[in-house]
């Protein structure tokens, strides 16, 4: 596949991406303000920290979506690189405090927590960020190939500038 290909299928899953992580940062938003919270199949909307993580999934999907015209930029890309990161902080910090709730053994329990009630709070339901988390990690991808196309590129300048005056380039 060619790397136009791959920045044109990046630049469609982008697109979409970023609409999915900017609706769910104004319902997060919407929630926050209104002191409401929501519980939809395996994803909840609550928390004391609702209006800054939408805030924050609000401005990674609008990096995202910035980021989609003329994707192989390498300045587009790193909005794309933001904008996972972004994603990536609110889910690690989800994550190290589910990681933190899980060891205590609660308050008719002992000092550690037992094997099913330590697996019980890993169970759903899970905020937006650690659900968006596994589909931002294709920003990956995209920095892989501009390195393997940035290695091209140099070598073929430094072919270029190894040949000597009136030699042909083959």
């Amino acid at each position: 596949m060619s790397n136009k290909t791959k920045y044109k299928v990046g630049s469609i899953y982008f697109a979409i991406f970023g609409l999915i992580v900017l609706a769910a940062g104004v319902v997060e938003l919407l929630l926050g303000v209104t002191g409401k919270s929501l519980e939809w199949s395996i994803m909840e909307i609550s928390g004391e920290f609702l209006i800054w993580r939408g805030l924050i999934l609000f401005c990674s999907g609008a990096f995202y979506l910035s980021s989609i015209k003329n994707f192989s930029d390498i300045h587009k890309q790193a909005r794309t690189v933001m904008a996972s990161v972004m994603i990536w902080l609110i889910a690690g910090m989800k994550i190290f405090s589910m990681i933190l709730e899980s060891i205590p053994g609660g308050e008719e329990g002992g000092w550690f927590n037992s094997a099913k009630g330590f697996l019980a709070t890993y169970s759903p339901p899970y905020i937006p960020s650690l659900l968006l988390f596994p589909f931002s990690f294709v920003v990956i991808f995209f920095i892989k190939t501009l390195e393997v196309s940035e290695e091209k590129i140099n070598m073929s300048e430094n072919t270029h500038r190894q040949l000597k005056v009136g030699e042909k380039y083959e």
